[in-house]
């Protein structure tokens, strides 16, 4: 059964107001969503975006079968799918997990975070990944968050200003090409 879309995100863009939708089933996540979901992937990889393909150019055989393993994983206590709506049509979109091994259940990891390009710098990235932490906390009774995101493109300070605090790096562990090797950000976020 389909959640019910969240309130509609607070800032409202020019082309009208997002809503969000959650997914925590793969028999909810229909083929048309998952056709705009791996073509929001392919075009935010292709525009450069640190959303787990390092190489592009990517098309679909890349982005079906990863999208296709994390939706067969959708489930309500350790895997949700968090998508933006702009006008009919997802327009960014987030994996949510915990793993539930006790010793660890108390804190989820976000993966990845993307919004297509059309619409980046909109405010829509900032309300999903603050949906998110929504989600976390409300819904899956998390208390704190993490994530690792690619050093070199920003989003460190994109995370920072949503509140998310970088806890150390791995240097140069993501090879982008040869002499472009990238420190792989953790941060953290708590008191959710």
């Amino acid at each position: 059964m389909r959640e019910e879309p969240t309130p509609p995100v607070p800032r409202s863009p020019a082309r009208g107001t997002p809503v969000f939708e959650q997914f925590t089933a793969p028999e909810q996540v229909g083929p048309v969503l998952r056709e705009a979901l791996a073509a929001c992937w392919t075009d935010v990889s292709n525009a450069g975006g640190a959303a787990g393909f390092p190489y592009p150019p990517v098309d679909r055989s890349d982005t079906v079968p990863a999208l296709e393993r994390i939706i067969d994983a959708l489930a309500p206590r350790s895997c949700r799918l968090l998508t933006v709506v702009q006008d009919g049509e997802p327009v960014g979109w987030l994996n949510l997990r915990r793993d539930l091994f006790e010793l660890i259940a108390h804190w989820g990891t976000l993966h990845h975070v993307q919004t297509h390009p059309k619409v980046q710098g909109q405010g829509y990235g900032a309300a999903l990944v603050q949906e998110a932490r929504r989600v976390a906390r409300d819904e899956m009774g998390l208390e704190q968050l993490r994530l690792a995101a690619r050093a070199g493109v920003g989003l460190e300070d994109f995370y920072g200003r949503l509140g998310w605090r970088e806890i150390g790096r791995w240097p140069g562990a993501l090879r982008l090409a040869d002499g472009d090797d990238r420190d792989e950000i953790l941060m953290h976020l708590s008191a959710l």
